[in-house]
């Protein structure tokens, strides 16, 4: 009897097709070695040979819980949330200490695409907008694959401001500070002992505190001139004593159009007051850009608050209107008022939801009160990939 494919004996084409396999799997094994960990570390490789840039790029995160990827302790259900379901229902399907569904903006800052991530495995960087893995939380340090520690670290914490917010969480100046004191670490890597890509996010629990204190959205407004200018002085130090090569800060997104102050409005409009509040901001952090570096080669100013208008605040005839279905209204919507202590994730003492959860959180442009779903980032990220491609090219 005649034998197949060419007329091999079966016993050898068994033996091509077990060593064939075998280069595969270690193809893959070398391939994932570098960035071999867990997706709470919030890193991962795309299954490929990095290239030079991947290794070498380095990342910086500083913030709050728009960039937080873990940081925030677990205190409790009551305090800190984003460990507690129903957040990270989306991906990876338990809480992961962010302050979403899924990925935040810290994520999509490297990998700024739509991934069919399957259970169990990594998180990847294909089409990443900065050629990098998602950097480990300075609070997971400990658990992450030495490679990992090479690559950046993520200081943002939940909470934390430009300075105090009452929160008991360090502020940008204190993360700057604690990222000095790592670099210091023999397992930093020497590319945190110069250069490399800061990223500021600033999503607004200075003015959240200055208003809850004085219960005054005036009195927020009031304090922009002090924030922005301490945040100023903080990205100062971040090129001149650091010597972080980019820094990539965000402006304040449409804060009058969150479900905390859309909910007021049964989720018809948004608040034109804490609106004009964030526009306040944004043209007075760009003023201090533009005296800072004047020829934008170091700071680059990341737009929020056009995307976010586009999607939150844009008439139903926009098309940007139709990518949502609740563009105001959140996934995970407490039955409380915030100012009665309603939280995504609360539970009455029995164990029973003080919450309801929709079908779809893609459809929904926020997840709880003030942070976006995973979908919502995604479509974000692609406003913006480009432009940060282009500002690190340069």
């Amino acid at each position: 009897m005649g034998h197949g494919h060419g007329g091999l004996p079966p016993t050898l084409l068994l033996l091509l097709c077990l060593l064939v396999l075998s280069v595969q799997a270690a193809a893959r094994k070398h391939s994932h070695r570098a960035g071999d960990h867990t997706d709470t570390s919030g890193g991962g490789s795309n299954g490929s040979s990095p290239s030079p840039t991947t290794m070498t790029q380095q990342l910086w995160v500083f913030g709050d819980s728009y960039a937080d990827t873990g940081n925030l302790g677990d205190l409790g259900r009551e305090l800190t949330h984003a460990w507690y379901d129903p957040y990270g229902a989306t991906f990876p399907g338990r809480p992961t200490g962010r302050f979403s569904d899924g990925r935040v903006l810290t994520d999509f800052i490297v990998s700024v695409c739509c991934l069919e991530i399957g259970i169990g495995t990594m998180w990847h960087d294909a089409a990443s907008a900065m050629g990098m893995p998602t950097p480990v939380a300075y609070k997971l340090r400990r658990g992450a694959a030495r490679g990992l520690l090479a690559r950046g670290m993520n200081f943002a914490v939940g909470g934390a401001g430009v300075l105090d917010t009452g929160n008991f969480q360090r502020n940008i100046s204190a993360q700057i500070d604690l990222f000095q004191a790592q670099r210091q670490h023999p397992a930093a890597g020497a590319a945190a002992h110069g250069g490399g890509v800061a990223l500021v996010v600033v999503s607004g629990n200075d003015y959240s505190y200055a208003a809850d204190k004085d219960n005054s959205t005036s009195a927020a407004i009031a304090y922009i001139p002090t924030v922005v200018r301490e945040l100023g002085q903080q990205l100062r130090r971040l090129r001149d004593d650091v010597g972080m090569r980019r820094v990539v800060v965000t402006n304040l997104h449409p804060l009058g159009c969150t479900p905390l102050f859309t909910r007021a409005l049964n989720y018809s409009g948004c608040d034109p007051l804490a609106n004009a509040g964030a526009a306040q901001h944004n043209a007075a952090l760009q003023s201090v850009l533009a005296a800072l570096d004047p020829a934008n080669r170091t700071f680059f100013l990341l737009d929020l608050n056009a995307p976010f208008a586009a999607f939150a605040d844009a008439p139903p005839s926009a098309a940007a209107a139709s990518r949502f279905d609740e563009p105001r209204r959140p996934c995970c919507e407490t039955f409380l008022s915030t100012a009665g202590g309603g939280y995504c994730g609360q539970q009455d003492d029995d164990g029973r939801r003080q919450y309801a959860l929709c079908d779809d959180p893609s459809k929904h442009f926020y997840w709880d009160n003030v942070h976006p779903t995973q979908a919502a980032w995604a479509t974000v990220a692609e406003t913006f990939r480009p432009k940060i491609r282009e500002f690190l090219s340069n």
